[in-house]
């Protein structure tokens, strides 16, 4: 998670002007509390404590909170201040207030949480895409996308845009989220310290496919990014369905993912070392 939140300021910093620098300091806390709802989702709660939770993200009120245990209210609170926090800011600068598509993105990735506690609960194995589908909102990309497309907004245009994420996922989102949890998945797979509790699609691939061998699935897998890494290309370069500054940052989100992921089997990341090295000469 470190690495996480490290690249993606980083990457990130690097296309904002100074006056709105210190917004962007708020997305490594939106990023760690994705992980931190997705583990209340994995370990601790139960399957109607987990749909109060849901619903009080929707209703998006502190009183929802009131009758969700003390680590959900814990959490529902910080999630609910810093939210608010970034559309004030977002407010100040660009003169329209986004809390409610934001509070709609995290609604999202709690339903998706949601979809695959469930499955768990049920002892129910997904299709591999459907898990697939699925696991781009739960990978964090949409919630972190969003925030960026109101922080990167100039006046008006960042909510002009927004309507474009109403009834789906356009590919400028959707492919770097696909990216990242096939990366995260074969990361989870070779890294024994997770436990990969609510599947992967390695697994469900498999058991698809009873003939293929784990490196078979890897294979398919590497195929799957690959081709996500062409339709990113043709969104961002050849469509332009969004304004520069956002597809920019959603090429660096991609971009991020394959440094997230070069870690050796010491767990170091090379590659991130090397980054930092040169940015401290």
């Amino acid at each position: 998670m470190t690495c996480h939140t490290w690249t993606w300021e980083k990457r990130h910093r690097c296309t904002r002007p100074r006056s709105s620098q210190a917004s962007t300091l708020h997305l490594p806390s939106q990023l760690f509390k994705t992980l931190v709802v997705d583990d209340l989702f994995d370990l601790v709660g139960t399957q109607e404590e987990l749909a109060l939770f849901t619903e009080a993200v929707k209703i998006w009120n502190t009183e929802a909170s009131d009758s969700l245990p003390s680590c959900m209210r814990s959490c529902y609170k910080a999630l609910y201040t810093i939210t608010n926090e970034i559309a004030d800011m977002a407010e100040k600068e660009n003169g329209m207030n986004p809390v409610n598509h934001l509070r709609k993105a995290w609604a999202e990735l709690f339903d998706g949480f949601m979809v695959e506690s469930r499955w768990l609960a049920a002892g129910q194995v997904p299709a591999a895409d459907e898990y697939l589908r699925n696991g781009v909102v739960t990978s964090g990309m949409p919630l972190a996308l969003a925030h960026v497309l109101f922080l990167l907004g100039h006046d008006h245009a960042a909510y002009t845009e927004a309507t474009k994420l109403s009834d789906h996922i356009p590919p400028a989102i959707s492919c770097p989220g696909k990216i990242l949890r096939l990366w995260d998945d074969m990361g989870s797979a070779e890294d024994e310290a997770q436990e990969g509790l609510d599947g992967s699609y390695r697994d469900f691939y498999l058991m698809e496919n009873p003939s293929c061998t784990p490196g078979d699935a890897e294979a398919q897998m590497h195929s799957l990014i690959a081709r996500e890494w062409e339709e990113l290309n043709r969104e961002c370069f050849c469509r332009r369905t969004f304004a520069d500054s956002f597809t920019q940052a959603c090429l660096n989100a991609a971009r991020m993912v394959s440094v997230m992921y070069s870690y050796d089997k010491e767990q170091r990341l090379l590659v991130l070392e090397d980054y930092a090295g040169m940015l401290l000469l």
